[in-house]
């Protein structure tokens, strides 16, 4: 019976005698970066694709994002083809080299790659807010990102594969170029993801990063692999045993010895006796949380926060939330309204007044006429003024003439008479 795209028990990752050949100008075999490859990357496990330089980490990413063809074998992805768009969603990935927009900031960059997965504004601010202070850029959020170091271009290029909550992802490299303490921050990241439920690819050369975040792994050399299996079966020795106590002086010591030749006949005996050493990275991250403690600053990254809440799962009230009042943004309106708007539409669209005309109605109906001005009681010779006034807003001459008649004295004639008076 053959299991479905969905059941849980397919493969994530599925490669069968995967092949990459790259040919020359004449269709020469060049280099074959990947020779006869096959493996599977199960759900909910760390996978680690190791290797030196040069030995085809990258190629077989490329081929599983659908980015190169194979050139012979069977790749599949979620149970489909690489090629398939419908898989790119549920895929988040961290290229060996960050390439980002310089021009853009931080936030910008963010927001750029949350539409292109197509989320709602709300949505992208809340991750973006999360995801800064999750990789420790909050400070740095506004400054372009032609300015960042390698890496906070590493960071910020992590950030930018979690945008869209992956059910997949695909680091290829994730530590180069960040220091001890953003190299111990993604992996315990790589960790924390793991335990939510996600699958993760994690390519690298850097083998003592990422012994301590994968499950399985598979270690290529010139293409081909060379050894895979749990990380426990392959790292464990079992030809040696490691006891570890509190400090003991060499009296002890030879007492242990003494004991271990005669249960063993004389076979074995200790080895080495050494006093634990601290590793380098730990002297360093000591001194980092001393000079955090005394609140130095750095225009550097910080150490982020916790992972952000949409990547652990405890976000889905928020989401529902949000779900909702995007719905009430989506409801349609009233019958009445459309019906306005098409009898109003012009050649240019729906006109500009529909909008103020039923915005008039709604504030005719809702607020109280106003009160009617009270005027003083006049008798019938004001009344009779006022109807005998100019009802129109013209000028009339008349009345300005007479009071500039009333206003200037008169001026005589030459015999000696006013105008007025010769008039009468």
């Amino acid at each position: 019976m053959t299991q479905s795209a969905a059941s849980p028990d397919r493969p994530v990752v599925a490669a069968d005698r995967l092949t990459k050949v790259f040919k020359d100008f004449w269709l020469r075999d060049r280099a074959r970066a990947v020779d006869n490859l096959t493996f599977e990357i199960n759900r909910r496990e760390i996978f680690g694709l190791l290797g030196p330089n040069g030995s085809g980490k990258s190629t077989t990413i490329k081929m599983i994002l659908g980015l190169l063809r194979p050139t012979s074998g069977r790749l599949a992805v979620f149970g489909k083809l690489p090629t398939d768009v419908s898989t790119k969603k549920r895929i988040g990935f961290l290229p060996e080299e960050s390439y980002m927009y310089g021009f853009l900031n931080a936030r910008e960059t963010l927001d750029y790659y949350g539409k292109l997965f197509g989320l709602t504004h709300r949505e992208r601010q809340k991750r973006i807010e999360e995801l800064l202070d999750m990789v420790g850029l909050t400070q740095a959020q506004f400054r372009p990102v032609r300015e960042y170091s390698k890496g906070m271009q590493r960071r910020i290029g992590l950030a930018q594969a979690l945008i869209n909550d992956p059910e997949f992802l695909i680091l290829d490299e994730p530590t180069t170029g960040l220091d001890p303490l953003g190299t111990r921050q993604v992996k315990d990241l790589i960790i924390e993801l793991g335990r939510r439920g996600k699958t993760i690819l994690l390519s690298s050369h850097l083998l003592a990063d990422v012994e301590d975040c994968v499950d399985r792994m598979v270690i290529l050399y010139g293409g081909k692999k060379r050894d895979e299996g749990m990380r426990d079966d392959l790292l464990v020795r079992n030809s040696r045993t490691t006891i570890e106590s509190e400090l003991l002086d060499d009296s002890t010591i030879a007492e242990i010895d003494r004991i271990i030749r005669e249960r063993t006949g004389g076979e074995k005996s200790i080895l080495t006796v050494s006093h634990p050493r601290q590793k380098l990275e730990e002297k360093f991250l000591e001194i980092v949380e001393r000079a955090r403690a005394e609140k130095l600053e750095t225009s550097g990254a910080t150490h982020g926060g916790e992972v952000a809440a949409f990547l652990r799962g405890t976000a889905t009230g928020e989401r529902l939330i949000e779900e909702l009042v995007s719905a009430v943004d989506d409801v349609p309106p009233p019958p009445e309204v459309e019906e306005a708007v098409e009898k109003r539409k012009g050649p240019d669209g729906p006109d500009a007044s529909v909008i103020g005309d039923l915005l008039n109605k709604a504030d005719a109906e809702t607020e109280p006429a106003p009160e009617p001005e009270q005027r003083p009681e006049t008798g019938p010779e004001k009344e009779a003024d006022r109807k005998e006034r100019p009802t129109d807003d013209r000028v009339d001459m008349d009345v300005i003439g007479s009071l500039l008649d009333s206003g200037e004295p008169d001026k005589n004639d030459g015999d000696g008479q006013s105008g007025r008076e010769r008039k009468q």
